[in-house]
């Protein structure tokens, strides 16, 4: 599929406007705040309709991209989340894009790229914090988490590719859906939350100018997530440690402990019966229940 700008043509207009809770970003407006000489965005695009951003980006990638490509989408038909879950919301409710990053470049090495998605996490609910008024968390490794009603709600997602000596990370984030829009009940978006904001244009300018302030850290230290502060600000915004959870593992194994730790390669650990800890690296996890942390 063929991505469409949003600049269309004057027949587009009605079907663009057609929620006027909901206008359209302008790609021209994005570039002037985002895109400028030695920052990390180089290139910007918002898209009408496409299958998935992280598809379309992987291809750019591959065909030589530069790092620092922006790929937005108003809707997307064929969004992807971890283990290629369908992720879907109506036009413009939400912020769907993907970035396109080269860390090898700065000298990061390729075991410390696990770190991208979670820096993209902390990135994203930091500035989602302070740009929408709603208290943000983390669920490892890849979900944003809110509270509405007094629930814990999953109102975004990171999904993480390499492609060749790229690295594209693809980010889905509700914004003004309404309880009726949402595609399973125990889903939230920043609206459901009582956001001071729903405005994407400054919520998408925030969150990739967070990344970029992270990212450029990040790659100041070579990768290593303890001097930059990224492990320790992961640790202290991810709602799963202190918890007892339930990993649901490749190959249908599953553990089940206390969250107590990220190490220093992003893993989650997990202390079973026993006293045993053990790191997770990848995998499903379910939260149980809360656990008090001590002082």
């Amino acid at each position: 599929m063929t991505p469409s700008d949003t600049s269309g043509s004057p027949g587009d207009a009605h079907n663009r406007w057609s929620d006027l809770e909901r206008p359209p970003l302008s790609a021209a407006a994005l570039r002037r705040g985002l895109v400028r000489p030695g920052g990390l965005w180089t290139e910007l695009e918002v898209v009408r309709l496409t299958g998935s951003t992280n598809t379309d980006l992987v291809a750019q990638a591959k065909a030589g991209a530069p790092e620092g490509t922006v790929l937005i989408a108003e809707e997307q038909t064929a969004g992807r989340g971890r283990l290629d879950r369908a992720w879907t919301a109506p036009a413009r409710s939400g912020l769907f894009f993907s970035i396109l990053l080269r860390p090898g470049a700065a000298g990061v090495p390729t075991e410390r790229w696990g770190w991208l998605p979670l820096l993209a996490g902390v990135a994203g609910a930091g500035a989602l914090s302070r740009t929408a008024g709603v208290d943000t968390a983390l669920k490892w490794p890849n979900d944003l988490l809110l509270t509405v009603g007094g629930e814990e709600r999953k109102f975004g997602g990171i999904l993480a590719e390499r492609a060749g000596d790229a690295v594209v990370i693809g980010m889905g984030l509700n914004i003004s859906l309404r309880a009726e829009e949402l595609p399973v009940p125990t889903a939230g978006s920043l609206a459901l939350a009582g956001a001071v904001s729903t405005d994407r244009d400054p919520l998408l300018r925030a969150v990739l100018r967070s990344i970029a302030e992270w990212y450029g850290e990040w790659c100041r230290f070579e990768g290593d997530p303890g001097p930059c502060g990224l492990q320790e600000t992961y640790a202290a915004g991810c709602a799963t440690l202190g918890r007892q959870v339930r990993a649901e593992l490749p190959g249908g194994r599953e553990r089940i402990g206390e969250a107590v730790a990220i190490d220093g390669d992003g893993r989650l650990v997990l202390a079973t019966e026993g006293g045993v800890q053990e790191p997770v690296s990848a995998g499903d996890i379910v939260h149980l229940r809360s656990v008090p942390r001590g002082d």
